[in-house]
């Protein structure tokens, strides 16, 4: 979602680099279609999106590292030294402990994202609704149901409950339907 917002601001494309494209089983094949990425970035400039950057990134000091997964972390931190292309590099994860330190020298910032308020997730959620009347939602209700899930999964579950309002409700979304959409994606965690 930063990555969108900032290529959105800056009018830029996103491109979300798919890690499962660049890993190969081939050694050194996976370290040169990253060159390739970097390569890119200069001929068009854009917002780059590294998501889940500890498949390529994990420490060197793991216990289960191996040498090509060394090797492709090595290429990276090389390829974004050198990087003097126009173009913003992005990379998330949801397991920082599991990355080298190196990595986090490499970029200019580094931001954690907490749990939202439950005033951040009432908008949240408001923003992904804009084409319904939420004025009958009983928000405390909501905001207490909402308080364990991320923002995408707030986003996601709005999408869920405007989608139900729509197929089955003429297109009135209510408490319930926001409530039966959060209660999902509170399982997916859950399991």
């Amino acid at each position: 979602m930063t990555a969108h917002g900032i290529a959105s601001e800056l009018g830029l494309p996103l491109f979300t680099v798919q890690l499962d494209g660049v890993i190969t089983k081939f050694m050194g094949a996976s370290a040169s279609k990253l060159r390739l990425i970097f390569e890119s970035m200069t001929g068009v400039r854009g917002v780059y999106f590294f998501d889940e950057i500890d498949a390529i990134a994990a420490s060197r000091a793991h216990e289960n590292d191996i040498g090509e997964a060394r090797r492709l972390l090595n290429s990276f931190l090389q390829l974004v030294d050198r990087d003097q292309s126009h173009s913003i590099i992005i990379a998330a994860t949801n397991h920082s402990s599991l990355l080298d330190r190196a990595v986090f020298r490499r970029f200019d910032s580094a931001f954690r994202y907490e749990l939202p308020t439950g005033d951040e997730a009432r908008q949240v959620i408001r923003n992904n609704i804009l084409a319904f009347d939420a004025g009958s939602v009983d928000w405390e209700s909501i905001e207490k149901h909402a308080s364990a899930l991320s923002q995408a999964d707030l986003a996601a579950a709005a999408v869920d409950a405007a989608r139900k309002a729509v197929l089955e409700n003429d297109g009135k979304l209510t408490t319930e339907e926001l409530l039966w959409a959060l209660e999902g994606r509170m399982q997916i965690h859950s399991n």
